[in-house]
């Protein structure tokens, strides 16, 4: 048997049943482990929550990666590029890679008898993946576009609507600006309101069929304005983009959705940055709260460590007593900290507890994201980084001399 193992498990138990000073300062350590481990999985959870929603609704506008001709870059008024090209469909053969899809878009004024408003108009083909929009639908339907017919159904977001008093069904009137200045006309049909509470982009798009776009720049039904890529995981976008880079004309251009965004995607990183500042400030609690423990268990057992040491049991296997105490201590916050904190996430996750403003936060309420692989890392992070702070001060052990120790009261 491992005979320090079986006196710290002795230890606890007899400290389990003292009433001595020393069970409150235990009960405190213990308590702020938990606390820490709280604070961090419910911080980890709600940033990568947030970094989640925010990233989807801007990929949701524009994909993961677009391929232009060079000279679109950074404008609405994009220049035409064939529809007929190697990668178009077969990209989407790569491990990776979801979906492609053609668009385009195109500088408009919508119109009603008393509000003029300035929009893009996205134009988009039948390969059009509808799932962003469909999630943030409030009203009407997404449209089916047909290769052999236009279709007049436009969808604007409920900011557009409420801003110019329009309604599923309505009519409306978009023109479309011209290179030499003049304004083309053209009537739709309100067939769906979304909202994402993106307001640089609900206060912008408006979709409709990529064949009046077409028409308006005099383009064939072979010329678009470029492609969107759709992949599977965005933790694997720059690995993407530089294939999607690799495998396109001379001619065209590709550019990650980071690229074309790089404020916003700056902004979400520095969110990582206070996660690991409140991290690190977790962790100096506990190891503070857990040295202090030790150092007490230790004051309190001086008269057994003499007695152990008289009996010629060395100073690391003494130690080992200690540090077996304190781990048990560790485990026991972390236990009760991962139950509260998960039970916490769980509960924001299904009922939408706390709420935020949109119009500040981009989100209704404090999203949650679990990725246990965090979790994993922040316990056995915690959990090794406390018991190696520990070994340092259990070294007050080795100056205490056994005569002393046995004699000490």
């Amino acid at each position: 048997m491992n005979l320090e193992y079986f006196i710290a498990k002795n230890i606890i138990k007899g400290d389990n049943r003292s009433k001595k000073f020393t069970k409150p300062v235990i009960n405190i350590s213990i308590m702020a482990i938990a606390l820490g481990l709280i604070v961090m999985i419910v911080a980890v959870s709600i940033v990568s929550g947030f970094q989640r929603e925010i990233r989807n609704k801007v990929i949701g506008f524009g994909s993961h990666i677009q391929i232009t001709s060079y000279d679109s870059q950074n404008t609405y008024e994009a220049n035409p590029i064939s529809k007929k090209q190697d990668f178009y469909p077969s990209l989407t053969e790569k491990d990776g890679i979801k979906h492609i899809q053609v668009f385009a878009t195109k500088a408009g004024i919508i119109k009603t008898k008393k509000e003029i408003y300035g929009v893009v108009v996205k134009g988009v083909g039948s390969d059009f993946d509808w799932s962003f929009f469909k999630e943030n639908l409030v009203q009407g339907d997404v449209f089916t576009i047909s290769d052999s017919a236009k279709g007049n159904d436009i969808i604007i977001s409920k900011h557009i609507s409420n801003k110019m008093k329009l309604k599923v069904g309505d009519k409306m009137f978009v023109y479309f600006i011209q290179q030499n200045g003049q304004m083309r006309p053209k009537d739709f049909i309100v067939k769906g309101i979304y909202q994402t509470d993106l307001d640089g982009f609900d206060n912008l798009y408006v979709l409709t069929d990529i064949a009046h776009i077409q028409k308006r720049n005099d383009w064939t039904e072979n010329q678009v304005g470029g492609f969107e890529v759709l992949i599977d995981d965005f933790h694997y976008i720059d690995e993407m983009g530089d294939y999607v880079y690799d495998n396109v004309s001379y001619e065209l251009h590709s550019s990650t959705i980071k690229d074309i965004n790089p404020d916003i995607f700056s902004w979400l990183n520095l969110q990582d940055y206070n996660v690991n500042i409140i991290i690190i400030l977790m962790i100096l609690v506990a190891i503070i709260n857990i040295v202090s423990a030790l150092l007490i268990l230790i004051l309190e057992r001086t008269n057994m460590i003499g007695i152990l040491k008289a009996l010629g049991l060395p100073n690391w296997n003494v130690r080992k007593i200690f540090l077996y105490n304190a781990a048990y201590l560790i485990v026991k916050g972390m236990v009760i900290g991962n139950l509260i904190g998960i039970a916490l996430c769980l509960i924001q996750l299904k009922f939408g507890v706390l709420t935020l403003p949109a119009e500040s936060y981009y989100v209704t309420q404090v999203p949650i994201e679990f990725n246990f692989t965090y979790i994993l890392a922040l316990n056995i992070g915690t959990l090794v980084v406390c018991l190696i702070m520990l070994i340092i001060p259990s070294m007050v052990i080795t100056k205490i001399s056994p005569v002393k120790a046995i004699r000490f009261d």
